[in-house]
């Protein structure tokens, strides 16, 4: 059994970094100054950071100016999520330096554009299955997409290496992640999987960890570490990685 890749979350909303719960407008809980939550988990031993531009994502309005600033500034590799919907988003997002840009509603709603986004930068654009009620959805969760199974086939076909996979109705909830549904992508696909939402417990990531020899290599943490339930040294050593 390898370990996991452990990627610290800082989601961003009116220049605040925040968790939301199971992705709902409203419900965000304020942490303060994103370029610090950047800092303070390079400094405790992240080499990847998660980071997104809620506002961005649910269509609102943009923080590219704190994100472009983070991945400048703070010395971690970063996958950038949020609004990322055309040629021009994409491009102006990779023009950051970020190591890689994840694409959600996109693969919804633009399948021909994303599948020559994989194909232009394949190392560089991964896909973000989130699942809500059996279904895949976009646009912050807020819009309904197709069935988990037809969406993968087609865009492994693409040529797609990484899928980024969230259950909903776990995230931000501290329940634990949804390892039927992680695993059953696995299954579906060659590429590499990144687990998010729900990861409440060390334990979680050891369980993670069991699915590594089917293609999950890496797990996405966010209010579990902003509430204190353990480190990120403590996540990094439950992954099998070294801080």
């Amino acid at each position: 059994m390898s370990g996991l890749t452990v990627l610290p979350a800082v989601d961003i909303q009116a220049g605040q970094a925040v968790q939301l719960v199971q992705g709902l407008a409203g419900s965000a809980k304020v942490f303060g100054d994103p370029v610090a939550a950047a800092q303070a988990w390079r400094d405790q031993g992240a080499e990847w950071l998660h980071l997104v531009d809620l506002d961005a994502a649910f269509g609102h309005g943009s923080n590219a100016r704190v994100t472009a600033r983070i991945v400048a500034e703070v010395d971690l590799e970063v996958e950038l999520s949020g609004g990322i919907r055309d040629q021009a988003s994409l491009e102006r997002a990779l023009a950051t330096g970020c190591r890689r840009v994840n694409l959600g509603t996109a693969a919804l709603e633009n399948p021909d554009w994303c599948a020559e986004a994989i194909a232009g930068w394949p190392d560089q654009v991964a896909i973000s299955l989130d699942v809500k009620q059996g279904r895949l959805a976009g646009r912050g969760w807020t819009s309904w997409g197709g069935p988990v199974e037809e969406t993968v086939a087609r865009l492994d076909q693409a040529g797609c290496r990484r899928y980024v996979v969230t259950d909903v109705a776990s995230d931000g909830m501290l329940s634990g992640p949804n390892l039927d549904l992680l695993a059953s992508v696995c299954d579906l696909t060659e590429a590499r999987v990144t687990a998010s939402g729900g990861i409440a417990r060390l334990d979680d990531l050891r369980r993670l960890a069991g699915l590594s020899d089917r293609g999950l290599d890496a797990a996405i943490i966010g209010t579990a570490l902003y509430v204190g339930s353990f480190t990120l040294a403590q996540a990094l050593a439950a992954a099998g990685a070294q801080p």
